[in-house]
């Protein structure tokens, strides 16, 4: 699954609150050619929306946002193949190893990345990246990890990507800007296709 993450090197971040929305937004993202969707549990729609943008064979779906090990099972009981939380989460990390599906904890310190890379987690979310320094950043602090890879997600935009996509620690980036929560509440699928299309274009090798 990684090799497909690398491969694409963009996840889009989805946060969805009408459920009946999600098959489209699936069906687009496919149609942009990046079919892949993190599906955060930021709204009381999210489970049902990630259960149904799972039904579409062509989408790999992970389940973002994750607070507990309770919240990951729940996801892969719908249909996630892979995890993602705002921080690193020991209880995530454990339910995760035994549910045998990739974790990617979000850190935003050297602290935090090597209680991650002690737990044998080895590609990490840098994140709020923008907020915290940007390219630079985290180029400073992954220097220390050799061999740990990062997906750094939080103010990423088509106008930056590339710049984080340059450094060799950089696998991927999260962004949600081909997926902003009001053009799938507008039902605007022709606009997110258009722009997930440039996305990946603006992040091909």
């Amino acid at each position: 699954m990684i090799e497909l993450i690398k491969s694409l090197r963009i996840v889009p971040v989805v946060a969805i609150s009408d459920a009946t929305k999600a098959a489209d937004l699936a069906s687009a993202l496919v149609a942009g050619g990046l079919p892949i969707a993190e599906i955060t549990l930021r709204t009381p729609a999210s489970l049902e929306a990630l259960k149904i943008a799972a039904s579409n064979k062509d989408l790999l779906v992970g389940v973002g946002s994750l607070r507990t090990g309770e919240d990951l099972k729940k996801a892969i009981d719908v249909g996630a193949r892979f995890a993602v939380s705002a921080g690193f989460s020991p209880t995530v990390a454990v339910e995760a190893e035994k549910q045998g599906i990739p974790y990617f904890p979000g850190v935003s310190t050297p602290t935090e990345m090597l209680q991650a890379i002690n737990a044998g987690i080895a590609t990490l979310k840098f994140f709020p990246a923008e907020t915290l320094g940007g390219v630079a950043a985290l180029k400073a602090m992954s220097a220390p990890f050799p061999g740990i890879s990062f997906m750094p997600t939080g103010g990423i935009s088509a106008a930056n990507a590339k710049e984080y996509l340059l450094l060799p620690s950089v696998v991927a980036v999260g962004g949600s800007w081909m997926v902003a929560q009001k053009l799938i509440d507008a039902g605007d699928f022709e606009t997110i296709i258009s722009l997930t299309k440039e996305a990946v274009e603006v992040c091909a090798p």
